[in-house]
């Protein structure tokens, strides 16, 4: 019998190591906003080394996603992803380290198992790849960091059983029996040039596997969810609006409202992007009477700042007032092509016309300079002064009660649990 190569269990060890490091920093990064409190995030393919960025990145929007975490509906922020993916590379790592010291007394079930089990982490990469595609249309580097940590890992388990394929073959052809040419004397048998490979001993594989998995993915949840705070007392804590209602809001059609929110946002605002696509990946959008209060941050029409933070932000507001009743479809095009618009913005008004006109019609150019638009826009800026808006986006409001900041990213689906379990599917 033939030993098999300490190759893949040193490959697998080292692809277990990356997992560890690309993990281990994303949930360090989800456990920091547990404060409530905004924290620069992590998003490099040498985390550690680079320095985290407080600004707005893939691994933020991933985190904030509905795909960060699981749970979010019963414990504030969820379990991180990351964090059953740091379970996961720590029973790796230490099953390659068990191997590597075990050597020869190591049986094929355990190369088997690894060939087998290491398929998983590959599997759940490319689901999560799939999303990040298709659903968020960003790739975060650390997320890449592990989906390269999984097909390392995925490629040392196949290799593994392929050794352990060859070698059984080998194992076969060196104990048939030797023929010898006539009148000479036989040939010598093969000698393994190595130590053997022990056999498989008996054991059910099924519920060994269901143990270590158990194990290594509910442990760390459970302790994980055991340590988190009760936020309930806080979502309430924001205060609320006097005056909620107001004709000169633009309406936001949904399917079946059965709740009123008003929602603060600016087009060219990343992160109204971000609420509003975390409102429908929840699938709460639908279920709301959702009332828009335009806060371009464009000093060209926002008299509230003297300076332009997201220029053109004023003509896309507009245009979104002009796209009456069907605001909220203007809008979503905007969100889908804010970078392209962004740049337009900077670049002039002519070209983010020019732009508009070829969406919506030439007709569009007439209306935005209307002079009812105009009186429509500072209504509503109005509004948000007469209410003591802060001139920042996004703000969300549940009727007439603020929904803090920290409580419309991470604990969005939490707090609308809480506070409106009627719009969650």
């Amino acid at each position: 019998m033939w030993k098999l190569s300490r190759m893949p269990i040193i490959l697998a060890l080292v692809a277990s190591a990356l997992g560890l490091i690309f993990a281990g920093f994303s949930t360090y990064d989800y456990i920091q906003h547990l404060d409530r409190q905004l924290h620069a995030v992590h998003c490099s393919f040498t985390p550690g080394l680079a320095e985290a960025t407080d600004t707005e990145n893939a691994c933020r929007t991933a985190m904030y996603s509905v795909y960060g975490a699981l749970f979010r509906g019963t414990w504030w922020g969820g379990v991180p992803v990351s964090l059953f993916a740091l379970g996961v590379y720590v029973f790796f790592a230490a099953f390659a380290v068990a191997m590597l010291v075990g050597g020869a007394n190591v049986s094929k079930r355990a190369y088997q198992f690894l060939g087998f089990s290491s398929l998983g982490p590959l599997l759940v990469s490319v689901i999560m790849a799939f999303i990040a595609a298709v659903r968020l249309g960003v790739f975060c580097k650390t997320c890449v960091g592990l989906y390269v940590a999984s097909a390392l890992l995925a490629a040392a388990g196949i290799w593994g059983m392929v050794q352990l394929r060859k070698l059984s073959f080998l194992d076969a052809f060196s104990t048939s029996p030797p023929t010898s040419p006539a009148g000479g004397p036989p040939p010598p048998s093969p000698s393994p040039p190595h130590e053997p490979v022990r056999p498989m001993p008996p054991g059910n594989p099924g519920a060994i596997v269901l143990w270590l998995a158990s194990l290594g993915l509910g442990v760390p949840a459970i302790i994980y969810v055991n340590a988190l705070p009760d936020f309930r007392p806080l979502l309430a804590s924001c205060g609320t609006i006097p005056q909620p209602k107001s004709k000169a809001l633009v309406s936001l059609a949904t399917t079946s409202p059965k709740r009123d929110m008003i929602i603060v946002a600016d087009p060219l605002c990343p992160t109204c992007k971000g609420l509003h696509e975390r409102l429908k990946g929840e699938g709460a959008m639908e279920n709301i009477n959702a009332s828009l209060v335009l806060m371009p941050l464009d000093s060209t029409c926002n008299w509230m700042l003297d300076r332009s933070l997201h220029p053109g932000s004023c003509i896309l507001s507009k245009a979104v007032i002009c796209a009456d009743p069907r605001s909220r479809d203007a809008l979503e095009w905007m969100y889908r092509n804010q970078e392209e618009l962004a740049s337009l913005g900077k670049a002039g008004d002519s070209l983010l016309r020019a732009r508009l006109r070829t969406h919506f019609g030439e007709a569009i150019d007439t209306c935005i300079d209307a002079k009812q638009t105009a009186v429509r826009l500072n209504n509503i800026l109005q509004y948000a002064v007469t209410n003591e808006l802060p001139v920042s986006t996004p703000q969300l409001y549940l009727g007439d009660l603020r929904i803090c900041d920290e409580d419309s990213d991470l604990g969005l689906r939490f707090t609308l649990a809480q506070l409106a379990p009627e719009v969650l599917p």
